[in-house]
């Protein structure tokens, strides 16, 4: 690879791409006439006007004629010396654009303006062409199947009938929020998980941007170990015992306590480093929550809602992608959805931009009274990956210790209050006779013997005889 891009590297480049007008199709996403020398600029300049124009490169005479700069075709090409361009070209653009972003981040860092200048940074080094020409769909079905089986996740939530809904669970890489009002359990929803994931031997992050770092792993002690939440502090031993037992088959996990309008570019910077420490992989990560945080990309005030949230939900996704995450977080609901008992988009604070980017969004309902009693229900308001958009989900809640199960799996407590459904068969009637007939059929009939009627006729006529005489 050359080390040295000068001007007659840049002009063999342009030459190159006039002589097979292919070549420039093919890097016409990464063309940027800016990067080319002064004299060869207007050149670039109106190659890409042209095509862009005309859908045709201008010839040798028409460059000529324009620019009053010769550039004159390449003969005896081969397909070795395009390869050799693809690879040259590619190079020279991504170092010709770092130049400029390290350029424009020394203006932004003299003004104090820091946030914007890791995306100039980062999209200069991603510069590449598209070489990558996606699948084949005939070529292997069960290749493909199980590489999206394997790598890209289906983890189970740890709630089967929430499984079911979704095909098989969250996916590495997407966007999961459960939006809910104030005191519905988002934090608790997202710890259950976390908890769930420990148990199948997953690893990964709590972040907190509220709760403190002890009252979240004391909520977590209680799911863990199944002790009610009360009990904690007055049974300190069984409960230490309980956990180092669990440690032996669950995953590793951290939990984290980061400032409110903390920004994206601080949770990556955390598993940086937790990963440089502890040498730890990282299976999942739960931020508490999305509407804390403020965007790195662009600064947005705190007060506009729907730009904010964009930023910050794209980002948050662009993050689960770069660490192969499975990431879930969650999101406020407004004001307009305190009476409802049908969650919409229009529910969802700061507006549709966070729904737009999110992979799947759920709605948790719940009242005192459902809670008491158990129950929590969960409302697919979108999912990317099945068809379960707008149906339910119930799940069981322990309110002793704070566990939310699956309702066919579920060790909800004595204590708790029954569920409508279980009232309501309690009242329902159901007709006794038959079951009445046939006990008493079972108790009488090996009593009462048949009786032979030949038998008593006879004794009633010698009786009747007796009299008249």
């Amino acid at each position: 690879m050359l080390k040295e891009f000068n001007a007659d590297v840049q002009e063999l480049f342009l030459r190159m791409m006039v002589t097979n007008a292919e070549l420039f199709v093919r890097i016409t996403n990464i063309f940027n006439p800016e990067n080319f020398d002064r004299r060869l600029r207007p050149v670039a300049e109106f190659m890409l006007e042209h095509s862009s124009k005309y859908k045709l490169l201008p010839d040798p005479t028409q460059i000529k004629a324009t620019t009053s700069v010769e550039i004159e075709p390449v003969d005896d090409l081969q397909d070795e010396h395009y390869e050799w361009f693809l690879s040259e070209f590619e190079a020279f653009t991504r170092r010709q654009e770092l130049e400029r972003a390290i350029m424009k981040s020394a203006d932004l860092l003299e003004k104090g303006d820091y946030n914007p200048v890791e995306k100039l940074i980062k999209d200069a080094v991603q510069i590449s062409l598209q070489r990558d020409m996606g699948i084949d769909y005939f070529a292997d079905p069960r290749a493909r199947l199980m590489h999206l089986k394997t790598s890209n996740g289906q983890n189970s939530t740890g709630w089967p009938v929430l499984d079911q809904k979704l095909y098989g669970g969250f996916n590495k890489g997407e966007l999961q929020i459960f939006a809910g009002g104030s005191g519905s359990g988002k934090s608790l929803f997202m710890q259950n998980l976390s908890v769930n994931w420990l148990l199948q031997g997953l690893s990964g992050v709590y972040i907190t941007l509220e709760l403190s770092e002890e009252l979240s792993a004391m909520r977590i002690d209680s799911m863990l170990t199944d002790t009610k939440a009360k009990e904690v502090f007055k049974d300190l031993d069984n409960v230490e015992m309980k956990v180092k037992m669990k440690q032996k088959a669950s995953g590793k996990f951290r939990i984290k306590y980061m400032p409110a309008q903390s920004t994206v570019n601080d949770l990556r910077a955390y598993i940086k480093e937790l990963q440089i420490q502890t040498g730890m992989k990282i299976d999942f990560m739960c931020v508490d929550y999305l509407d804390l945080l403020m965007p790195v990309s662009a600064k947005v005030s705190p007060s506009d809602l729907f730009v904010k949230d964009k930023y910050v939900s794209e980002e948050l996704r662009n993050l689960a992608k770069e660490f192969d995450l499975i990431f879930v977080t969650a999101s406020q609901l407004n004001r307009s959805a305190v009476e409802e008992i049908e969650f919409d988009h229009s529910h969802i604070s700061g507006g549709i931009s966070k729904i737009n980017t999110a992979d799947n969004v759920f709605g948790i309902f719940t009242s005192r009274s459902m809670r008491e009693r158990g129950q929590y229900q969960i409302q697919l308001m979108k999912t990317r990956s099945s068809s379960g958009v707008g149906q339910k989900v119930e799940l069981a809640f322990d309110i002793e210790t704070l566990r939310i199960s699956d309702p066919g799996t579920s060790n909800v407590s004595q204590n708790a209050q029954p569920s409508a459904q279980q009232i309501m068969d309690k009242f329902k009637t159901t007709s006794q006779v038959g079951a009445v007939d046939q006990a008493v059929h079972e108790q009488v009939e090996p009593i009462n013997k048949r009786v032979d009627a030949d038998v008593q006729s006879t004794k009633l006529k010698s009786l009747l005889n007796s009299l008249k005489k």
